[in-house]
């Protein structure tokens, strides 16, 4: 699922966080040695790296917020995965932020609580690390593979029309085996060109509510990033689990240069 956060197709938040994870690993780390070793020096330097983990880890927070709520599915388990990444990093950013106001100062020695404050932080963010990396690596959140070949995916918000229909793209824009996700008031509806054809569904996997955009279409069976679960995109029937349920699938028509979705009342959102 492509980054909405991102800079030429590449996404921000993950090309940020490196920052926060040395700064405030480093904090920690050079305020245990130079308690261990009677270098004040050490412990100056683990106050600074503290606050320039905080300040760059809220400037890492700025794009994943916009990623959490324009890129992650909702009512998915991606999205639950994605409230205890940032859950995570917030609390350790809190830690770290109310150890050093504790502290007060580089020239003050880390106290007892300074540092089990530390510890902690540094604890929830190996977590908030783990959990961020799951999202990228088994749920693709800023993966984007489909630009090879078949050019860029992409996205819209469109209307609905009166007569229940929506205007979904040009027939020329969705090269073969290309997908295209709308967002039509509130619902998350996915265009794909076949080989047989237009097609749209859902975009949720009836498994775990994974998107189906961000997934991989060929020969007309498309396949969730999330667990590998494949429906056929024309009758919405499961060509293979651990989905149990077909997904929903609308009516296309390709004429007069437009395709266009007859999309009903009772649409799933």
């Amino acid at each position: 699922m492509r980054s909405k956060a991102s800079v030429d197709g590449h996404p921000l938040h993950p090309g940020m966080i490196p920052f926060p994870f040395a700064f405030l690993f480093g904090g920690f780390l050079f305020n245990a040695g130079g308690l261990a070793f009677a270098r004040p020096t050490w412990c100056t330097t683990g106050f600074h790296l503290s606050i320039a983990g905080v300040v760059t880890g809220l400037a890492a927070a700025v794009p994943g917020f916009v990623d959490y709520f324009a890129t992650v599915p909702p009512r998915s388990a991606t999205h639950s995965k994605a409230t205890w990444h940032m859950l995570l990093a917030l609390g350790t950013l809190a830690l770290f932020a109310v150890a050093a106001w504790v502290r007060g100062s580089p020239e003050v020695p880390p106290s007892a609580l300074v540092m089990a404050l530390q510890l902690l932080g540094v604890l929830l963010l190996s977590a908030a690390g783990w959990v961020g990396g799951m999202l990228v690596v088994r749920d693709q959140i800023s993966v984007d593979h489909r630009s090879a070949g078949n050019g860029r995916w992409n996205e819209a918000s469109v209307a609905r029309g009166a007569d229940g229909t929506v205007v979904a793209a040009t027939c020329g824009e969705l090269a073969m085996d290309q997908m295209k996700l709308l967002k039509v008031d509130g619902r998350r509806i996915v265009l794909a060109r076949t080989p047989t054809g237009y097609a749209a569904f859902d975009d949720a996997c009836t498994h775990r509510g994974g998107s189906l955009a961000g997934g991989t279409l060929i020969c007309g069976v498309v396949q969730c990033p999330g667990h590998g679960s494949q429906f056929d995109t024309r009758t919405g029937t499961v060509r293979a689990g651990p989905a149990g349920r077909p997904i929903n699938v609308y009516g296309v028509d390709a004429s007069d240069g437009v395709v266009r979705i007859a999309l009903p009342d009772g649409a799933a959102p």
